[in-house]
C-alpha cells in the first residue's frame, strides 16, 4: 500500500536531493490520520536561498499535496550545511490535543 509520505518522497525527488527523509508524525497528534509529516531535504537546489524561499520551492515541488496536509516540519539544508550540521531537532509533542482526545474528555466517564 503506498501512503501519502510515499507520495511526498516521489514528488520532493524532483528536488535531486542527495538525504531525504519524509517521517510521518501523525501518531504524535489526531490519531488513524495522515495529515503531519517531517521532512529533512539536502539539495543543492537550496544553494542561495533563505528559509522562505526554500520552504516556498518545497511548497511548489509538492503542489497539491499540499491541500491534504495539515503540518509538515521542514528541515533543508544544501550539502555543504548537511555535511558541517548533519542533525535535525525532535519535533515536540502536540499541545493542541486532537478529536479523539476531545471526545474522551467529553464522556463522563472522564470526569
Amino acid at each position: 500500500m503506498t501512503t501519502r509520505a510515499d507520495h511526498l518522497r516521489d514528488a520532493l525527488a524532483a528536488l535531486q536531493p542527495s538525504h531525504l527523509e519524509v517521517h510521518d508524525e501523525s501518531h504524535m497528534h489526531s490519531r488513524g490520520l495522515e495529515t503531519h509529516y517531517k521532512a529533512v531535504i539536502v539539495s543543492e537546489a537550496f544553494a542561495g536561498k533563505r528559509a522562505i524561499q526554500r520552504h516556498q520551492l518545497v511548497y511548489r515541488t509538492l503542489g497539491e499535496q499540499m491541500q491534504r496536509i495539515h503540518a509538515l516540519a521542514l528541515h533543508t539544508f544544501t550539502p555543504d550545511e548537511w555535511a558541517a550540521e548533519a542533525q535535525v531537532p525532535d519535533s515536540p509533542t502536540c499541545r493542541g490535543g486532537s478529536k479523539h482526545d476531545l471526545n474522551k474528555a467529553a464522556t463522563p466517564e472522564a470526569s
